[in-house]
């Protein structure tokens, strides 16, 4: 099959698959929403194209849309998401939550290091396999996922020399297990003010609403404005020499002066329009999975699920030593292991109005994750 008929089936795919999470969403049947209380509606656009592709037995891992989500997709949700956060809310995102999220990526950072330690005391066979046989490469690459993203990833996969074909099976590991996680935080942040009252933690967010637009221009020329300059922006940043990390923090910087200084701007729009790309994005990467890639040794596994449960216990004894809201552990640890595309998704099972703020952690894990990752490859050569 040729790649243009991939690209249009991967495109018929993802759009199907975008239809019925919109729609399914909305669904009032009382088994539905039964149903999307423990699998959230946006998770469809993961599940759908990763059944279809195993159904059909089609690669489409390696078509265009990939790169139109990572270049244009991205891009315009993060601008979009950006410009309708108020200036005024930015004080939802004070040091306590940064702390837990800091501590999150710490965790992810050395823990590894000593689990594999660890676990060589209990067996020498393990030190043999983690050391020995340099298994120890395969970790260093979910560290650069977990909280750098697809670009710090394979950045250290290349820094740690990871072997081709532990990569591979590490990164289908590393969507499994995120894609379980985002469905346990959206639960998680959910139920989070159960465990808030529980510990005499006070719930409530200074939530500041968006400004409502109030003056004489007509609703149609205000959007016309908003999704013109949206537009525009998108233009020029496209014609700038920007790494894709410096896109984000550009265009985060544009979003927000747009949000703010633009005496017009339909904030409730752009929150709407951030929401149906982020789905899309969601749909895009559903497109790469692919179970039969997994080849992994038991322990290994083992190893990296005790790592990601410990990090959460952490981030969650910190949000309690520090009397913040707990929500702000799911909101951080998903910034720490899902991005920029389920942070915001799974902090809208909470507040919507957070959406920014999950942003705003995602592109400090973006910022941070290459070097967290040099210092596991540092720690490891140690041993």
């Amino acid at each position: 099959m040729t790649d243009v008929n991939l690209f249009w089936i991967a495109a018929v795919v993802v759009l199907v698959t975008v239809i019925f999470v919109l729609w399914i969403g909305k669904v009032k049947n009382k088994w539905v929403k039964l149903m999307l209380d423990w699998f959230p509606a946006i998770l469809f656009a993961y599940v759908l194209p990763a059944a279809f592709t195993h159904i059909s037995g089609m690669d489409l891992s390696k078509v265009p849309l990939h790169d139109m989500s990572r270049s244009w997709i991205i891009p315009f949700t993060i601008l979009t998401v950006m410009s309708a956060l108020s200036i005024k809310q930015l004080k939802i995102v004070g040091v306590k939550p940064i702390i837990v999220f800091g501590v999150g990526s710490l965790v992810i950072a050395t823990l590894p290091v000593l689990l594999v330690m660890a676990f060589g005391l209990f067996n020498e066979a393990n030190t043999k396999l983690f050391i020995g046989e340099a298994y120890w490469k395969g970790l260093v690459p979910i560290v650069g996922g977990w909280i750098g993203g697809s670009t710090s990833q394979l950045v250290l996969k290349e820094l740690a020399q990871t072997p081709e074909a532990l990569f591979l099976s590490i990164l289908v590991l590393d969507n499994i297990l995120v894609n379980i996680w985002t469905i346990l935080m959206f639960q998680f942040i959910k139920r989070s003010n159960h465990l808030n009252t529980a510990w005499g933690i006070d719930p409530n967010f200074p939530v500041v609403e968006a400004p409502e637009y109030s003056g004489s221009t007509r609703p149609w020329a205000v959007n016309t404005w908003t999704i013109g300059a949206i537009l525009l922006v998108m233009v020029v940043a496209s014609f700038l020499p920007l790494s894709f990390l410096g896109s984000v923090v550009v265009l985060s910087i544009v979003g927000l002066l747009l949000g703010n200084v633009m005496p017009i701007w339909n904030h409730k729009l752009v929150l709407k329009l951030a929401g149906f790309s982020i789905v899309l994005i969601m749909a895009i990467l559903g497109l790469k999975l692919n179970f039969s890639n997994l080849s992994l040794p038991a322990i290994l596994v083992i190893l990296v699920l005790l790592w990601l449960v410990l990090h959460f216990l952490a981030m969650l004894l910190t949000a309690r030593l520090l009397r913040t809201n707990i929500a702000w552990v799911a909101i951080g640890s998903m910034a720490n292991l899902g991005g920029i595309s389920t942070a915001p998704a799974v902090t809208s099972a909470y507040k919507k109005e957070l959406m920014p703020h999950a942003i705003v952690l995602a592109i400090l894990s973006m910022v941070t994750g290459t070097a967290w990752g040099m210092l596991t490859i540092f720690l490891f050569k140690m041993l």
